[in-house]
C-alpha cells in the first residue's frame, strides 16, 4: 500500500466531513417537519443515501484486499455485508430500516477498528469515529419522533 493513503488527506477529510451534509440535512428536515407531505420521501432518501455509504465503506475492504498477492477472504466476504445489509434496510418498514441502517454503521466501525491497524491504516479510525457517530446519530434520531 503506497504512504500516501496511511492516514487521511486534506483531500480525504473535506470530502468525508462534507459527506455528512446530507445526513444532516435530511434527519434536520425530518425533526423540524415530523408532518411534512415529504415526509416519506425524504426518509427513503436518508435510508438511500446511508445505503450507498455503507456500501463504500464494506468497498474499500476490496480495495485493501486487492493490494494482497492472494486477497484475503474475509476482506472479500466482509466487503459486500454492509451492502447486503443496507438492502435489507430498504425493504423493511421505514423505523426498522433505520435502525437496521444505524446498526450496520456501527458494524462497519467496528470491523474498520479491527481491520484498519493490521494495515497501517490506524490514523484513519479517528476520522471514521467521527463520521460513525454523526452518521449513525442523523440516521438513528428521526426514529425517536416517528409516529
Amino acid at each position: 500500500m503506497q504512504a500516501s493513503l496511511k492516514e487521511p488527506s486534506q483531500t480525504s477529510r473535506t470530502l468525508g466531513y462534507a459527506g455528512l451534509i446530507p445526513f444532516v440535512a435530511m434527519s434536520a428536515f425530518l425533526l423540524v417537519f415530523p408532518e411534512s407531505l415529504y415526509k416519506e420521501t425524504v426518509t427513503f432518501s436518508l435510508l438511500a443515501y446511508g445505503v450507498t455509504i455503507i456500501s463504500f465503506l464494506g468497498a474499500i475492504h476490496w480495495g485493501i484486499a486487492m493490494q494482497q498477492d492472494t486477497p484475503n477472504r474475509f476482506l472479500l466476504m466482509w466487503g459486500v455485508i454492509p451492502s447486503l445489509l443496507g438492502w435489507i434496510s430498504l425493504l423493511l418498514d421505514s423505523v426498522t430500516g433505520l435502525l437496521l441502517l444505524t446498526a450496520t454503521i456501527w458494524l462497519c466501525f467496528v470491523v474498520d477498528y479491527k481491520i484498519y491497524p493490521k494495515f497501517g491504516l490506524t490514523p484513519w479510525l479517528t476520522m471514521r469515529f467521527t463520521l460513525t457517530l454523526v452518521a449513525s446519530v442523523s440516521v438513528a434520531l428521526p426514529v425517536i419522533f416517528f409516529r
